[in-house]
């Protein structure tokens, strides 16, 4: 997780990390995991979008250039240079996207968003301890490849240098420093451990990206060509938001530029939810509701003493902030009585550190977002958590969950449960006990007390966990054949606070 040599007591600490991290993304609520669901489908949409208007941007600039001839025809060989190098780079993150799903069938048409909340495809196929497979130093090669082509294609005119720049900052695959001051590896931090919908959905905003850098590229080289007889009404307004998705009541932050990119154009208003600024809208308002907004407005200009409106319309997806917990199990559905039965707690979006559980038994087991849940008396017991986010509001959430009994062991001679067969001597030396088989917890039953019975004669009731001189002479007058039950055999475990049922009988026939 961090570079250079580390300490095994620093490696340990990173591995604790690394595991706290996968137990969050993991333990992700249903709300979220839809959301990072929706957030694909408004990706892939606006993907499908884009490579609409690329190729109406190309298929104009071709025209220009068929036309024009000039300064189009190299730009337009620079924009299919660029389109090639786009599509063969979106076509390799298709292949990934497969790896995200494979194995996971569509619902009614639609991938079910709230159970892709593994991370074992890509976890599995692209790391290894704390580096790459071969399959993850193939995703980094595509990435270097695909930047250096860019580079190759796009270097030596200035005009495009800005862009190149953007595309560098998107897919920069330096180490990237956590929070705590770490370094962690590019492809770890944004995909080890996370949800399959959370990988799957970082993979379409890579392919957004891409597609943003050669519809920039496409506008810059049609818009630098055409600088000096081309038309306002010809131009396609564009909005660039900084993010797709925001919380209920976050600013949303972005710019509504024209496709040239002119920092001299002259405009007679404009119309929307911002101000101009240098040719450009920047916007400035507050996130609506959840769920899809739309901003929209115009720039207005004079063209021919002629006022011409242009209209633009954007759109982005609210969700809600962090009002679910996760309260689990870590072991399974139901809590069991008088068993510290361990928890693990947390909220979407908010720090282990901000956040607490609290409920009838529960207690703390000394890491962050560990607890014990104890239950006593009653059928069902709710815990309840309590989280902080950062502009101080709170958020709670509550779940209910069953409580059982501890099923009843069955008893075992010499560590074998149920119907054996062996000589006498063989059961006089064998220690009687007792076990619960396919249960959650390891269980060390301790037997206090049995009856032991052999035909024809009187049970005898034993005090510990081995026969004694009675059920020896009782023993001495067994015959092969004879089967002798253990029976009525109590047990005790220790830290359990609750009394044991009575141990199934072991049967011993005399051979």
């Amino acid at each position: 997780m961090a570079g250079g040599k580390l300490t095994p007591r620093q490696k340990m600490i990173n591995l604790m990390y690394l595991v706290f991290i996968a137990m969050l993304a993991l333990n992700m609520s249903k709300e979220v995991l839809s959301a990072f669901g929706l957030m694909n489908e408004k990706f892939e949409a606006a993907n499908s979008s884009a490579r609409q208007t690329n190729e109406e941007m190309l298929a104009a600039l071709d025209l220009k250039a068929e036309e024009s001839k000039g300064d189009f025809i190299k730009a337009a060989e620079t924009a299919h240079k660029v389109e090639g190098i786009t599509k063969k780079f979106y076509n390799f993150i298709d292949g990934l996207k497969a790896e995200v799903v494979k194995g996971i069938e569509p619902e009614n048409g639609k991938l079910p968003y709230e159970s892709m909340d593994k991370a074992d495809n890509l976890d599995n196929s692209w790391f290894a301890g704390d580096g790459y497979t071969a399959r993850g130093k193939e995703v980094i090669a595509a990435i270097e490849s695909y930047k250096a082509e860019m580079k190759a294609a796009l270097d030596t005119e200035t005009k495009y240098h800005p862009i190149l720049k953007d595309i560098n900052n998107k897919f920069n695959l330096a180490d990237v420093t956590t929070k705590e001051g770490l370094k962690d590896k590019y492809l770890n931090y944004h995909f080890k451990g996370f949800p399959g919908i959370a990988s799957l959905a970082k993979l379409t905003a890579w392919q957004n990206d891409v597609k943003k850098g050669e519809s920039d590229i496409i506008a810059a080289a049609l818009g630098k060509a055409a600088v000096s007889e081309a038309s306002y009404s010809k131009f396609q307004a564009i909005v660039a938001l900084d993010k797709n998705v925001y919380f209920e009541g976050e600013q949303v932050t972005g710019k509504v530029v024209l496709g040239k990119y002119d920092p001299n154009a002259k405009f007679s208003g404009f119309k929307g939810p911002g101000r101009l600024e240098n040719g450009q809208a920047v916007i400035s308002t507050t996130a609506g509701g959840v769920g899809e907004q739309t901003l929209s407005g115009s720039f207005n200009f004079t063209e021919n003493n002629e006022p011409i409106v242009l209209p633009f319309t954007g759109k982005y997806v609210v969700v809600p902030r962090p009002n679910s917990a996760n309260i689990s199990a870590d072991k399974m559905n139901v809590v069991y009585r008088g068993l510290p039965n361990p928890l693990t707690v947390s909220f979407a979006g908010i720090g282990d550190n901000n956040v607490t559980a609290s409920g009838p038994g529960v207690s703390s087991a000394g890491g962050k977002g560990k607890y014990n849940l104890t239950p006593g008396s009653g059928t069902e017991v709710t815990v309840t958590a309590t989280g902080k986010m950062n502009d101080g509001k709170t958020v709670s959430d509550k779940k209910v969950f069953r409580i059982k009994n501890i099923p009843a062991p069955a008893g075992s001679i010499g560590g074998t449960m149920g119907y054996q067969k062996g000589a006498k001597s063989r059961l006089e030396a064998s220690t009687i006990g007792a076990m619960l088989p396919d249960f959650v917890y390891d269980l060390n039953f301790e037997v206090t007390q049995f009856a032991l019975k052999v035909p024809g004669q009187a049970s005898i009731v034993v005090n510990g966990n081995k026969v004694d001189g009675r059920c020896k002479a009782a023993l001495a007058r067994a015959k092969a054949g004879d089967q002798i039950t253990i029976s009525d055999i109590k047990t005790r475990v220790s830290g359990v606070s609750v009394a044991m049922k009575t141990a199934a009988p072991a049967i011993y026939e005399i051979q």
